[in-house]
């Protein structure tokens, strides 16, 4: 089996283990390529990739393009010679990069396609009710996770499951498919498929203000996937109103107890130290919140210092 010269795309921490692999691997990796720096925290410091200090760490050659259609990177691509790109959590790439290898450019997706296209498919697998997701390898075209299928592996998602503990499980798995991947490319044993136009296509769009705030007329179940789909990040969130006042609330855990119900859905009630809201199916118990400027807190803490009204709601949108 021949030894792959390949480029390697990607930026969050969920890259990390099939790069690691890779390089334990026979495979050659002759550049990175990963966004650039940017502004965070309150100091607005330069702040890299996690991808781009791993590569440091490593000593492996990193590019940061804000242009992946400049001519001068196209060059510089070319004249590195790669037999494969190998895409993980990036971004969309331009033709003119991805078809520079002859072997392709193949991208490593965390769902099983066609389920789940898009920017977010971790998040939406568990907000949907789920019960199995995986990973996938796909040849790159010219649209958005819609290329021909090279491989998968499948899992099942845990039923107290959050997106981290999620992503955590499925970056090892994506790390084991993309070594086999990379396997079949090596030994021209590649067989892949296109994938199929049905009813089992899903989208994972990309996670905004508006869909990630909670509506407490849904039903309990719901908003417990997604508050367990939303965390750690971005979070779940909702307008708390108490005390005369409108706050902005992080939600960072919940558990859902289906009865009967008589009040309105995201009406607040303090029960034996723990905050209770009504929702049209049951009750939620928020068990960990975040107020602004606060650390995140159990219900139990929050309540040592912070009085909750009898009008008190979190509000729907």
């Amino acid at each position: 089996m021949k030894s792959l010269r390949i480029i390697y795309m990607g930026t969050p921490a969920f890259a990390i283990s099939p790069l690691e692999q890779i390089l334990e691997s026979e495979d050659k990796v002759v550049a990175v390529i990963t966004a650039p720096d940017r502004k965070s925290g309150r100091g607005k410091k330069l702040t890299p990739s996690p991808i781009k200090v791993f590569c440091e760490e490593h000593d492996l050659p990193v590019l940061q393009p804000p242009n992946l259609k400049d001519p001068a990177l196209i060059t510089q691509l070319r004249e590195l010679a790669p037999d494969v790109m190998v895409v993980v959590a990036f971004r969309m790439l331009p033709k003119e990069v991805w078809s520079i290898p002859p072997n392709g450019t193949f991208n490593l997706h965390a769902s099983l396609l066609p389920k789940y296209r898009g920017a977010a498919p971790i998040h939406w697998a568990i907000i949907n009710g789920e019960q199995q997701t995986g990973v996938t390898t796909f040849f790159i075209n010219e649209q958005i996770d819609t290329g021909e299928i090279i491989a998968q592996k499948s899992l099942s998602i845990g039923l107290d499951e959050n997106t981290g503990q999620l992503s955590n499980r499925l970056e090892k798995l994506g790390a084991t498919l993309t070594l086999e991947t990379l396997d079949l490319i090596a030994t021209n044993c590649v067989n892949s498929s296109p994938q199929p136009n049905n009813n089992q296509a899903s989208l994972a769009p990309k996670l905004t203000r508006e869909n990630t705030q909670l509506q407490w007329d849904q039903d309990g179940q719901h908003i417990e996937r997604k508050v367990r789909g939303l965390q750690p990040f971005p979070c779940a969130w909702t307008m708390l109103s108490n005390n005369d006042q409108r706050l902005y609330c992080k939600i960072h855990d919940v558990y859902f107890i289906e009865e009967k119900q008589p009040l309105k859905g995201g009406q607040i009630f303090v029960e034996n130290q723990q905050i209770m809201v009504a929702v049209p199916n049951g009750t939620i118990h928020v068990k960990r919140l975040q107020l602004p400027n606060k650390k995140p807190m159990s219900d139990k803490e929050l309540l040592n210092g912070y009085s909750v009204d009898a009008k008190a709601s979190f509000e729907n949108p």
